[in-house]
């Protein structure tokens, strides 16, 4: 907008005017109108005025706005000067004509702001905690003192001083039983058995418990959990569409078994950034566990395009800041961070470091993959056997013997060999809506199907519904079945699909189904046609829908392929053909799902610029692979490959010299035993994040777990068998005095100073696996594919819950199908994420849904029974027995003689299965103590 004629005037005068004074004539106005909204306390579009630097460096979306000598230039004159209500500042009125004057002339003056005259001080953001280098372990002095100087650093050490400090003292020393239940849940997330208890109440070895429980397999299965969590893992890509992620648990597995290997976590982070250079493919999942948008979703135009390869780089930035570094780098995508030394170069320069990563599926190269890949090779020439021979049972079109009824699983028509250079289906009516085919084959006189992708044969259509991962054209010869990727035709009724092979072949066989899963009958041809097409470029009808027996509209049922119409001695013949080839088939289905891994697929890096306001279509310059600033200045070149950026990413994370990731490490493992980090913002080590309650501590043992060689498990040892950890969690008046107590619960409840261990609810997955381990029915088969919570393994919406359990439904929670933002039926209710973003905690709420549901859910009745036969069949019909082995199975204890007497009519006339159900319930089996 042109300026008005009078302040022009004034920036033409202006040059001949005395000079402005900045402090005398400038700062006032800036001090009376603007430092309200633009100075320490705040900073509105990140314009500060009352520090020279930051004024001359500008605001997030126009800076500078202060251009020496060009006052016309200058945003600030505009804002101050314009007409525009909405853009006028201040907000309150314009300026006097005097103010905008001065302001004017100072500008066209050249802006002369002398050093030394602000009156505030630009805090240094690098000035923080967390920035600072972690000093070595043998540096750290405890806060206690021996004979001969300092005591030995300790865990307890650092505890009970800042106890003293507080005017706290420590609880007394947890009872055996509570400790046993503790630690076995802390370390494996389920409870002991009771010939666990026995053992240790016998032994009283502490030591030998906690090796026992680290060596069990179980323990990978608790906190790779936690790490889960954090990554925000899950099993689908999310957003609307929210389709399976069917090889994306390899990274989960590959999680579990580097907690159970004690991996070095300065290795588990290097395989997760570069895990193809280091024979870990599954690792690299951490790369591209966030939801991300599909290419159907995505608009067809270059700037849409461009906008979704951001924000899918953009997920994988801030995977890794917040994972490893307990950084929020992702807050610089549109401007300078505002509370950390992160700059939107920082930013961007972290994004050229893994610009060469796309989402998707790559070959796994692991000794098992290779095997699954000979398997399935081994089956192939077998599979093509049986089904020449099945295809000798099938009538011959036009042959005057009546064909099969269409069907939705699966539908064959056999013509006398052909030579064909194309083939057309197309389909004139369906049984409703637009037709849906899940796979077209095309089989040669040998046997092979010649119509898949990878043999090199075209598709095109009349017109798709294009549903990202789901319907798409590409999915109508890719060799898989079922109706999450098939093709749909875009007019209802009608449609036509067009195969063009690579060479000319003789064929004989058209294969088609609606869903070979067997799941779907609607969107089902009922009409149509097969036309082949020569290398001349001639057409001829092979097959069509008129010699089979008419279709029923109303008949919805799933048929299976039949054996009708054939003689008795065919059918003899067909029959075990027929089930070899389903146990074939199965056999190559699960060879191939061991044979890939969503872990993304590296190429050529995009050129990566630093954008104005995080917008793809104002870049500015070009910005290389670099890290955090504040941090180092480890740069790499814009020619450095793509693995090699990766790889001198995950040095510099990985390096003892960085002074947050072990600090960020050891806090989370803290938390998983204590409930909270000595950071309580495990994902947030800035300047915005909470203060550690012990520093020298949280020190102490980042220094302990480097020279330990980053074994997590070395970190575990330390704090479970810490004095500390073994208090008492409600101490009571006849352990302490009752001053003491009060004294304690007044100055610290939530026990963030340690003097008695933070009891807490089990997290969801724990409470469920503990009600399978107590009924006898947890099923402990480690790794694979998830089973399924609901019906359906993606989609929109419409998840419901399978609630008939079997063998492999009752493996533990983390072997589930994890579907993103749908909570788990019954134990999503207890806090359990859903995976739509990272949770570094869990948060505990008490709601009434959480006792509805482990009261009345079918999966507490079917648990509870199984506990009741599980008792019966161990302690016969003794009901005394029975409520003693329920409660040890449940709680690790025997009943006081007050719950025997309560329980023992209850049970004398319902039967155990009650009492076990009230247990499942209690706080007791519900909190670890």
């Amino acid at each position: 907008m042109p300026l008005p004629l009078w302040i022009s005037a004034l920036i033409t005068v202006s040059a001949i005017a005395a000079p402005v004074d900045f402090v005398r004539e400038v700062r006032p106005i800036f001090e009376k109108h603007c430092y309200e909204c633009h100075s320490e306390k705040k900073q509105k579009s990140g314009l500060r005025l009352d520090i020279k630097s930051e004024a001359f460096k500008g605001g997030d979306n126009h800076a500078p706005d202060i251009i020496a000598g060009k006052a016309k230039d200058s945003p600030l004159i505009h804002f101050i000067t314009t007409d525009d209500e909405d853009e006028l500042m201040p907000p309150k009125g314009k300026l006097s004509s005097s103010e905008i004057e001065t302001l004017t002339a100072w500008i066209n003056e050249g802006a002369v702001w002398p050093d030394g005259v602000d009156l505030a001080k630009l805090a240094d953001k690098r000035d923080h905690w967390s920035f600072k280098p972690l000093p070595r372990s043998g540096d750290i002095l405890s806060p206690q003192r021996g004979q001969d100087g300092p005591a030995p650093a300790t865990i307890d050490a650092f505890i009970e001083s800042k106890l003293k400090e507080n005017g706290l003292t420590m609880s007394p020393e947890a009872d055996p039983v509570s400790w046993l239940r503790r630690v076995t849940f802390d370390l494996t997330g389920l409870p002991p058995t009771p010939e666990e208890m026995d053992a240790f109440l016998k032994s009283k070895n502490h030591d030998a418990v906690v090796e026992r429980l680290l060596a069990s397999p179980r323990y990978g299965e608790r906190w790779a959990q936690h790490w889960l969590d954090v990554v925000r893992y899950a099993d689908t890509h999310g957003f609307e569409v929210n389709t399976e992620r069917p090889n994306a648990w390899p990274y989960r597995d590959y999680v579990i078994k580097a907690f159970n290997n004690d991996t070095p976590y300065d290795r588990f982070i290097k395989e997760q950034l570069v895990g193809d250079a280091l024979g870990q493919d599954a690792a690299t999942g951490f790369l591209v566990t966030a939801s991300v948008l599909l290419p159907g979703q995505i608009g067809k135009d270059d700037p849409s395009k461009r906008l979704a390869r951001q924000d899918s780089i953009d997920e994988i930035v801030v995977n890794i800041g917040q994972t490893f570094l307990g950084l929020s780098v992702g807050c610089a995508r549109c401007h300078d961070h505002k509370f950390d030394p992160i700059t939107a170069k920082d930013y961007y320069a972290m994004q050229a470091f893994v610009a060469g990563v796309e989402y998707g599926d790559r070959d796994l190269r692991t000794p098992e993959a290779e095997a699954a890949r000979e398997e399935a090779k081994r089956l192939q020439p077998r599979l093509a056997e049986i089904d020449q021979e099945l295809a000798r049972f099938v009538p011959l079109v036009k042959s005057g013997a009546e064909r099969p009824m269409i069907n939705a699983r699966e539908n064959a028509d056999r013509f006398a060999p052909t030579n064909a250079k194309r083939v057309r289906f197309t389909i004139k009516a369906t049984n409703n809506l637009e037709p849906c085919i899940d796979e077209l084959e095309v089989f040669n006189t040998r046997g092979e199907n010649v119509a898949l992708a990878t043999a090199g044969t075209l598709r095109k259509s009349g017109g798709d519904i294009g549903v990202a991962e789901r319907h798409e054209l590409r999915f109508i010869n890719d060799g898989r079945y079922g109706n999450g990727r098939s093709w749909m035709a875009k007019e209802q009724g009608k449609g036509w699909v067009e195969l063009e092979f690579k060479q000319e072949q003789t064929i004989e066989r058209v294969v088609w189904g609606r869903d070979r899963e067997g799941k779907f009958t609607d969107r089902l041809a009922i009409d149509y046609q097969i036309e082949i097409g020569d290398s001349a470029g001639q057409w001829h009808t092979a097959a069509d829908a008129s010699d089979r027996r008419k279709f029923d509209p109303k008949s919805q049922r799933i048929v299976k392929p039949t054996l009708s119409g054939l003689s008795p001695e065919e059918t003899k013949r067909a029959k075990p053909l027929m089930q070899e080839k389903t146990d074939i088939e199965a056999k190559i289905k699960a060879a191939e799902n061991a044979q890939k891994v969503f872990a993304g697929t590296f190429r050529t890096p995009d050129d990566i610029h630093l954008l104005n306001r995080g917008d793809p279509e104002q870049p500015k310059e070009p910005v290389v692979p670099a890290v955090l600033s504040a941090l180092g200045d480890w740069k790499l070149t814009k020619e450095t490959p793509e693995q090699k950026r990766r790889q001198s990413l995950a040095e510099w994370i990985a390096s003892p010299q960085n002074p947050l990731t072990a600090r960020v490490m050891v806090n989370r493992i803290w938390q998983g035993h204590f409930g909270t980090g000595l950071v309580p913002t495990p994902s947030d080590f800035g300047r915005m994040g909470m203060k550690a309650s012990h520093p020298e501590l949280l020190d102490w043992l980042a220094a302990e777990f480097i020279r330990s060689g980053w074994s997590v498990k070395h970190m575990h040892r330390l704090i479970v068998l810490s004095a500390t950890y073994g208090r008492t969690s409600f101490p009571t008046r006849s352990q302490s005095s009752g001053n003491e107590l009060e004294n304690s619960f007044y100055k610290d409840a939530e026990s963030r100073y340690l003097w008695r261990f933070p009891s807490r609810r089990l997290e969801a997955e724990s409470i469920r696996d503990s009600m399978l381990a107590v009924s006898g029915q947890l099923n402990v088969k480690m790794h694979g594919r998830g089973f399924n919570l609901f019906d359906q393994r993606g989609g929109l919406s419409g998840f419901d819950p399978i609630e008939t359990f079997t063998p492999d439904n009752q493996r533990r929670m983390i072997y589930a199908h994890k579907v993103r933002r749908e909570p788990e039926t019954v134990f999503g209710a207890f806090d359990c994420p859903d995976a739509g973003q990272s949770t570094a905690i869990r948060r505990a709420s008490t709601t009434p849904i959480q006792a509805l549901n482990l009261f009345n859910s079918r999966f507490t009745l079917a648990q509870a029974e199984a506990f009741a036969a599980r008792v019966k069949k161990e302690m016969g019909e003794d009901s005394t027995k029975q409520i003693t082995r329920a409660y040890r199975l449940a709680l690790s204890r025997e009943p006081t003689r007050e719950e025997l007497a309560e329980a023992q009519p209850i049970v004398r006339q319902h039967g155990i299965a009650p009492l076990c159900r009230a247990l499942f319930n209690s706080n007791e089996f519900l909190f670890i103590p």
